[in-house]
């Protein structure tokens, strides 16, 4: 499967190789516009690639050269409430490891379980707690990718980390926490994750870094607070919102990654 989907995108780029890998999550395709386009591939299109119906992401695949870089953006990704297994979630992920890419930034907007987050802020990942009730890495092991037991200490590189809050001393740390959706969580649901420790909480993220950590590709992953979660915040929650948020962070998003991309 894998050699399908790569023998058609290479058909579409040539000899073009990524080095780093982008995921933009809810409300930030916007990161992809003006980049200098090399090709642009419709999920549809690439053989064994499933397509998202989730409002905010376009479903495509985008090589573009970036601050002397040469960048794959992932603009949308697949969801486990979709109805999709984790392994078909993941599965760009392992075509992107076959591509030659060593860096992926991930992306998601996420409710904010921390006190001292507000919406609009963005967050570092260090760590996270997978509440999905299964792993990606389940089944037969692949091992041209990864080790059958895979070590799970560093997940989010220390490195990567530590260059991005030096660009941005005010960035914000936290754990995130995905759950399976789609429903967002109830007031008792949060207090309970923040007594596991976790400070963000969402729907995507935790299986693509489990993968790419599988895979031993690099991860950064950086969360857009667009909503505090349930039980903190006054308000009804809605995805509209979560796109509106992630539109108007936009901007801020784009010059950080952009300038984490060109000290890579």
């Amino acid at each position: 499967m894998i050699s399908e989907s790569i023998d058609f995108i290479k058909s579409k780029i040539g000899d073009f190789k990524p080095e780093i890998a982008v995921v933009l999550g809810s409300g930030l395709g916007g990161f992809a516009d003006g980049l200098e386009v090399v090709a642009a591939i419709d999920y549809k299109d690439i053989p064994h690639f499933k397509v998202s119906e989730v409002v905010g992401h376009k479903s495509r695949l985008i090589f573009a050269h970036i601050e002397g870089k040469n960048i794959v953006v992932m603009q949308g990704r697949l969801h486990f409430y979709e109805g999709h297994s984790l392994v078909e979630t993941t599965y760009p992920i392992k075509v992107l490891k076959h591509l030659g890419v060593e860096t992926l930034i991930l992306s998601n907007a996420a409710g904010g379980i921390n006190p001292d987050y507000s919406s609009g802020d963005l967050v570092l990942i260090t760590d996270h707690i997978n509440f999905l009730g299964t792993n990606p890495l389940i089944g037969k092991n692949d091992d041209t990718l990864g080790t059958r037991f895979p070590d799970m200490s560093q997940v989010y590189s220390r490195e990567l980390l530590d260059f991005a809050k030096r660009l941005l001393p005010a960035l914000k740390e936290g754990v995130y926490l995905a759950s399976t959706g789609p429903s967002y969580e109830t007031p008792a649901e949060i207090k309970m994750f923040r007594n596991f420790g976790a400070d963000l909480v969402g729907m995507s993220t935790v299986p693509e870094a489990i993968v790419a950590n599988y895979c031993g590709i690099k991860v950064l992953a950086i969360s857009l607070v667009t909503n505090l979660a349930s039980g903190i915040s006054k308000t009804q929650l809605n995805h509209e919102e979560v796109v509106a948020a992630g539109a108007a962070a936009g901007e801020k998003f784009t010059k950080l990654v952009k300038e984490i991309i060109s000290g890579i």
